[in-house]
């Protein structure tokens, strides 16, 4: 089988969506299937590229033996709306214009953020008559209007035609909740469609575990310190400022550590200076070693949501956390999925969002309450088994197994031929097609040059 995986995120990302992508390609190339991924420059969750990255529009990688084309996009260094979507449309269109120059593959696997892929993939899709898969990870007209960040008007009526096309032009529509695909049933999906493709997790041998004490002797926190963890992006829909507000009303001997990097990193900086909280300790994201060393540290794994939100987006960081055998803390609406999940693996607490002071009280009561905290872990890891990588990835297998099996699309393409093999001997007609192909590919690339060096000066280029 040949599969094309198609999105903004991958390896060496190291949060976010980008381990899902990179576990999904890596798992079909292991199986024996010929993968590609076509991705942009790494730049997440610190919005910024490499040095070395600025400025190219194209770069092929091989990782783990995974093809990766990289392909140019804006990055801005502060995200607003406008800025937003220049950001995905560049990468739409540089990365189709390289999908036009790769081999076809049997399908297409596209991946949703951004939304924009959906349409650019069923055109793909009519020229090299190929179906595709579109797979969501965040239902991103909701989430944009659910959080505020867009106002009901135009682009919102916008955004919502381009879901409804990319759902009824995909041969498959796959999501990584039940409440998702309940979601997808709601905007009138056929059933037929649906498929449920949740993020995977490897579990770890727990009898490997880190030493414990190394992450807190690193950092100077005490032995007998109570360690409230945060890791992963620092953005507006995580809502973090809740845990600052709470550290306010923490008495001494428990601390919150928030880990990560994100738009709200300065934010959330300034407001632990403003309210002199030296109970509330910030670190940048940790490499693998040290990652597995600060979760063997933390007595407890906090993980937080906007109100609003949890319906449009699930944090793929609780399985992690859960394989790990932590106890979790969400903060977040009681109708959300990770409050749904929260509730049948009976692995931790919620509290609302939004009220400071009883999460700083649930925080005492849990401090004061250790084997409660051994009880939650246990029934972490019990309940996130079901979402063992390989297990996941096989079932998602056999879903693209049937995508790649589908008759190839009838498109235009194949009548353009048709009429040039009549006009023209032997094989000139595909040449023909080809070149014309290529001279608009060339002309776009030359626009996209333009903008990129119009968008230069709002990108960080010094020397790090």
């Amino acid at each position: 089988m040949k599969i094309n995986v198609w999105g903004i995120n991958y390896a060496p990302e190291l949060t976010g969506i980008a381990p899902y992508n990179t576990a999904l390609c890596e798992h079909l190339a292991h199986h024996g299937h010929e993968v590609r991924m076509v991705t942009s420059f790494a730049y997440y969750p610190a919005w910024t590229k490499a040095r070395e990255d600025r400025g190219r529009l194209f770069r092929t990688d091989e990782l783990r033996g995974v093809p990766v084309h990289r392909c140019w996009h804006y990055v801005p260094r502060k995200a607003n709306v406008l800025k937003r979507i220049i950001h995905e449309g560049t990468f739409v269109v540089s990365s189709f214009l390289r999908q036009l120059v790769l081999p076809p593959p049997d399908a297409y696997v596209v991946i949703s953020p951004p939304l924009l892929l959906g349409a650019a993939a069923w055109l793909l899709g009519r020229i090299k008559r190929r179906p595709f898969l579109f797979h969501v990870q965040d239902l991103q007209p909701d989430a944009a209007a659910g959080l505020g960040m867009l106002k009901q008007g135009a682009l919102v009526r916008a955004l919502y035609w381009l879901e409804k096309f990319a759902y009824a032009k995909a041969a498959r529509v796959s999501g990584i909740t039940p409440g998702m695909l309940d979601a997808f049933r709601q905007k009138h999906v056929p059933p037929s469609k649906l498929v449920l493709f949740p993020n995977g997790v490897t579990l770890p041998d727990l009898s490997a575990r880190p030493a414990v004490g190394s992450f807190r002797a690193r950092h100077g926190f005490g032995a007998n310190e109570f360690l409230l963890l945060y890791s992963g992006n620092l953005g507006v829909k995580q809502g973090l400022d809740v845990l600052i507000e709470a550290g306010r009303y923490l008495p001494a001997g428990i601390r919150i550590v928030i880990c990560g990097e994100g738009a709200q990193r300065n934010h959330l900086a300034q407001l632990i200076q403003r309210n002199e909280l030296r109970n509330v300790t910030m670190l940048p994201l940790q490499a693998d070693a040290q990652y597995r060393e600060m979760l063997v540290d933390a007595d407890l794994c906090v993980i937080t949501q906007q109100p609003g939100s949890g319906g449009f987006f699930f944090p793929s960081k609780l399985l992690t956390t859960l394989a790990w055998e932590k106890p979790v803390l969400t903060v977040a609406d009681e109708e959300s999925e990770l409050v749904r999940a929260l509730h049948e693996g009976s692995f931790g607490l919620n509290v609302s969002p939004g009220c400071p002071e009883k999460l700083a009280r649930v925080l005492q009561f849990l401090n004061a309450d250790r084997e409660q905290l051994c009880a939650y872990a246990v029934a972490g890891r019990r309940y996130v088994e079901r979402f063992e990588m390989k297990r996941v990835l096989g079932e998602f297998t056999q879903e693209l197994n049937w995508v790649a099996a589908k008759p190839q699309i009838p498109n235009s393409k194949s009548q353009i031929n048709s009429k040039l093999q009549n006009a023209l001997p032997d094989s000139r007609s595909a040449v023909v097609l080809d070149l014309d192909l290529g001279i608009s590919s060339v002309r776009c690339l030359r626009r996209m040059h333009d903008l990129n060096c119009r968008l230069r000066d709002d990108r960080d280029v010094r020397p790090q």
